[in-house]
């Protein structure tokens, strides 16, 4: 070949591989901004989930959903321990996705971003959808903001709280399940001292908490005590929790804990996963927090240590009574950014899609995963063995967090027979539903405790921390009120107080 001929061979595929570079970089292009409005038959839909388990679902399980949706789904998932840090910054900087999961709990937050139009309005094109029409009315009253809807829902039982104990240990010290404040800190206490692991050392504490005062183990605790879910009604006004003589006994209930040893001694500083990490392990013989979360836990702990065996307890007996805290029936919101979504046609293909992943193929995909694989199916009704349910846990638990209004949704097939452990959590969140202890804001309005919150909700967390570790007394902590009144506290108090005059 002449050097003339070899230097146009070489021309050629270097246009080529320009050609196809070009080509790839206008895809990539494409797949990012695509489509806006354009009845692109496969539109792209950017989603920022919260990731609850070790790994994300199953890439094969979310082919499959791409392909039953005719989507193109970007599934942005964080670690449900950094979630609203991330959430938050995404808001802040304008840089968020076309959908965003919006935690219960971090939901004031965002309401100043909803009513200054960053998120479509969606209530009026619900009707539009065979599944979203059927949303549930009370829920969807219950997120609403200034009488709009903004969110599809995931659905939750109104109280999942509960501990979950090593019953092994439990057997090995001759006791038996508690059902008081009492018995409970004494079973804490002698899984510290009495070496209920029998390994002749002291290396194990009554139980383990995390760095969060709601889904830790202190807002169940107090519900215990008597302590009102946020705010309390007396006289016919609002009064804040942490004003009560009930929110004050479950900080010296957690200092005793502290002082003797029975909890974590770094609990303000600890993450979930720590916390997580420490239980399987077995230094910690008592978990409190969602009872749901025992079947894993169990699975994981067996896999470190075949004896350890997990059992739940969700009656507490306190000194009135039988008391849960509890939350609307809702675990949180998917939002849909106006910035991401600029056009009406780009959202109802967005909306779309949620509706779809209510229909019976993908929500039993979601739900259950693969037949055969993941359970099985007996009479038309789902079987979840013992002996898939770590490949449950790794392949379709984290796809929980996409579904919407899963409970109320008829199209999800019946389970027949659960694993012993996700079965006894489900009776005793059923259980809990006699003795709620009910958030009477939940549909009232405070624009300053919208606006204020995270600030002042913080002021008092660093002293119910700084009283528990013996920090500062209860002047200290008095002092701390005031200046959360002073702060915007007091202005909080008289508005939800206007709106519940209002509603009456």
């Amino acid at each position: 070949m002449s050097r003339a001929s070899h230097g146009k061979r070489v021309l050629f595929y270097c246009w080529i591989l320009i050609l196809v570079t070009f080509t790839a970089l206008s895809a990539c292009s494409s797949r990012d901004s695509a489509p806006a409005g354009s009845g692109d038959p496969h539109p792209y839909i950017s989603i920022l989930a919260p990731l609850h388990f070790p790994q994300q679902p199953s890439k094969e399980i979310m082919v499959e959903i791409e392909s039953l949706t005719d989507a193109q789904l970007d599934i942005r998932w964080v670690p449900e321990g950094v979630y609203t840090d991330k959430m938050n910054t995404a808001l802040t900087t304008n840089s968020l996705a076309k959908v965003t999961f919006v935690k219960f709990s971090d939901y004031n937050m965002v309401k100043n971003a909803i009513r200054s139009d960053a998120f479509w309005e969606i209530g009026p094109y619900l009707k539009g959808y065979g599944n979203l029409q059927n949303l549930d009315p009370a829920i969807l009253d219950q997120s609403a903001v200034d009488g709009k809807i903004y969110g599809l829902y995931t659905e939750r039982p109104s109280s999942r709280q509960g501990v979950i104990i090593r019953k092994d240990w439990l057997d090995e010290l001759q006791l038996g399940k508690p059902e008081t404040l009492e018995e409970l800190y004494e079973v804490m206490r002698q899984f510290t001292y009495q070496d209920p692991d029998r390994n002749g050392k002291q290396d194990t504490i009554g139980v383990v908490d995390r760095n969060d005062l709601v889904y830790g183990i202190f807002k169940t605790l107090s519900s215990y005590f008597g302590t009102p879910n946020n705010w309390k009604i007396e006289n016919n006004r609002l009064i804040p929790d942490f004003m009560t003589d009930e929110y004050i006994n479950t900080m010296n209930f957690m200092k005793k804990l502290y002082d003797e040893g029975i909890i974590n001694p770094d609990f303000a500083l600890t993450s979930k996963e720590i916390q997580r990490d420490r239980f399987i392990h077995g230094e910690a013989g008592v978990f409190i927090g969602s009872m749901t979360d025992v079947q894993r836990l169990s699975i994981e702990a067996q896999a470190l240590n075949p004896k350890a065996e997990l059992t739940l307890v969700n009656r507490i007996q306190g000194p009135e009574g039988f008391k849960v805290w509890s939350i609307p029936n809702y675990n949180g919101l998917f939002l849909f950014s106006k910035k991401a979504i600029p056009t009406e046609q780009e959202l109802k293909q967005v909306l779309g899609f949620f509706d779809r992943t209510m229909d019976k193929d993908v929500a039993n995909l979601m739900m259950y995963g693969v037949e055969g694989r993941h359970y099985k199916l007996q009479d038309g009704k789902v079987i979840l063995p013992e002996e898939t349910s770590q490949l449950r846990v790794n392949e379709v638990n984290p796809l929980y967090s996409l579904m919407i209004a899963d409970i109320g949704n008829n199209n999800i097939m019946e389970v027949a027979q659960k694993e012993q452990l996700t079965d006894l959590a489900d009776q005793l969140s059923k259980d809990n539903e006699q003795f709620l202890v009910d958030d009477p804001t939940v549909q009232l309005s405070s624009p300053t405790f919208d606006e204020k919150n995270m600030e002042l909700s913080a002021m008092i967390a660093d002293a119910t921390y700084n009283y528990i570790l013996g920090k500062i007394d209860a002047d200290g902590f008095k002092s701390v009120i005031e200046r959360w009144k002073q702060s915007g506290g007091d202005q909080i108090i008289e508005e939800y107080n206007e709106s519940l005059a209002s509603v009456k």
